[in-house]
């Protein structure tokens, strides 16, 4: 086993229409051990008609075990993102979350920030947030899941304030999911040196690069991207984190976010290779 495994998001399957279980034989065809599950609350009509990726937490956790063992694929993590200047929906939303993943054996749900509500101060903000994340992680640590917080909003985007929220608790289970795409995208400061910055916190990655058209189009102008390219195909610096991740000791799964199968099959590939060529 590698100290970095490679898995994916089940975003890749999203343009072909398809769900989970589906998504989750085709990642393994294409040689992915792990994947990254989306849930909701609720049901979405679409996922029910077998044409969009989503999980529902109402759905039975050990059946969609059942799903990924039938496959020989293993979650890496659970995406439950969810707005934690919004107490009254983060707090349900991400401990139903912590446990829908620990029956499934995903060891991280990963979350962002989300965007301030009209009329809260930053300091209020700041505030609010501390009391959600200290409410989730009583469940989590009971649980044993860990949360990992992306670049994805209002604050995570700029280092100052990303760091900021990570320090509203030092719990063993709150740390960083890094998105280098969103975070690149945001243009405010260096994607490598707040990684490094991080990094001892880091429990999941999101694979995501950013091609050189969106970047042309849109770095600096918006917070983050649901995909991005296949990794290597962009602007990001892969050989670079992958040296940073090994000199903090990370041994865990870069998830791939992208938007298309083939995509997939080309990140994977990609990769794989530069983990097995890149030491610290």
């Amino acid at each position: 086993m590698s100290d970095i495994e490679i898995g994916a998001n089940l975003e890749v399957v999203r343009s072909a229409h398809k769900s989970f279980r589906e998504g989750i034989r085709i990642l393994a065809q294409l040689g992915y051990k792990y994947c990254e599950p989306c849930v909701a609350t609720g049901y979405d009509l679409l996922a029910l008609g077998g044409y969009y990726h989503m999980l529902s937490m109402q759905d039975d956790p050990l059946e969609v075990k059942e799903w990924m063992d039938e496959v020989g694929i293993k979650p890496s993590a659970v995406s439950a993102h969810s707005p934690l200047m919004r107490p009254e929906v983060s707090i349900p939303y991400l401990t139903q979350a912590i446990r829908f993943a620990s029956d499934i054996g995903a060891p991280v749900v990963t979350t962002d920030e989300g965007w301030r509500p009209e009329g809260m101060s930053e300091e209020e903000a700041f505030q609010i947030m501390r009391y959600t994340i200290r409410q989730v992680m009583r469940t989590a640590e009971r649980y044993g899941i860990k949360v990992g917080l992306e670049p994805h909003a209002s604050y995570t985007v700029r280092k100052e304030t990303f760091i900021r929220i990570l320090e509203l608790s030092d719990s063993p289970c709150w740390g960083v999911n890094w998105d280098p795409g969103n975070f690149y995208l945001g243009g405010k400061d260096d994607v490598y040196e707040t990684l490094d910055a991080v990094a001892d916190r880091l429990f999941h990655m999101h694979g995501k690069d950013i091609s050189f058209q969106q970047s042309d189009a849109e770095r600096g102008k918006v917070t983050g991207t649901p995909v991005g390219c296949a990794c290597g195909e962009g602007v990001i610096d892969w050989p670079r984190i992958i040296r940073i991740l090994r000199r903090h000791g990370f041994r865990g799964v870069i998830s791939v976010e992208c938007a298309t199968i083939d995509q997939a099959d080309r990140s994977l590939k990609y990769l794989e290779k530069v983990v097995a060529e890149t030491s610290p």
